[in-house]
């Protein structure tokens, strides 16, 4: 297996997760923390759940850059009442032996989707790589329904169109409706 690195040798890394109540100017306000700092935002994902703001980022900088962030995290957490979480971590490394495929499911929605998908997934050591999930009513009748969305890293070993079989066979054993096609990302 190959894995080849996509960052500077001289940069870190550092993870923040952030919660708190939903309000707007929260994304300028922890933008502009690490702006300020010297950092760079690498990736991130950032929602609202219920009434509660989410985010999940990884910042890169100078050693001397993220030490600064990580003094001024907790006066931003104070400030805005925010939940800080933070780790430092090394850069992610792409394995070469992977094939990145997009899963989507929908059904009415029960509990244990989530989990039975993944368990699905975990069973063949295929790493779920991103997932979003959402409820929202039918149109026209209102029927609670439920949409999942995957992003998974399948070893380039697996016979693709068995493990279709397989998904299919298993979504239809649980009356969800789903596909698996090859990512465009």
């Amino acid at each position: 297996m190959e894995v080849r690195d996509v960052y500077p040798a001289m940069n870190k890394f550092f993870v923040i997760s952030a919660l708190g109540k939903d309000r707007p100017g929260i994304v300028n306000d922890l933008s502009k923390a690490i702006l300020d700092s010297g950092c760079n935002v690498e990736d991130s994902r950032m929602t609202v759940l219920g009434g509660e703001f989410a985010l999940i980022m990884m910042v890169s900088g100078h050693w001397s850059a993220i030490t600064r962030l990580e003094r001024v995290l907790p006066p931003l957490e104070k400030k805005f009442d925010l939940t800080i979480l933070s780790k430092h971590t090394e850069p992610r490394t792409v394995a070469q032996d992977r094939v990145p495929y997009t899963v989507d499911v929908v059904s009415m929605d029960h509990p244990g989707i989530v989990h039975q998908v993944a368990d699905f997934f975990a069973s063949r050591n295929i790493n779920i790589e991103e997932l979003g999930s959402w409820t929202y009513p039918a149109a026209h009748t209102g029927t609670p329904m439920f949409s999942l969305n995957l992003t998974v890293s399948i070893p380039a070993n697996v016979q693709i169109g068995r493990l279709r079989d397989d998904f299919t066979g298993f979504c239809d054993n649980l009356n969800l409706d789903a596909t698996i096609e090859p990512s465009r990302q």
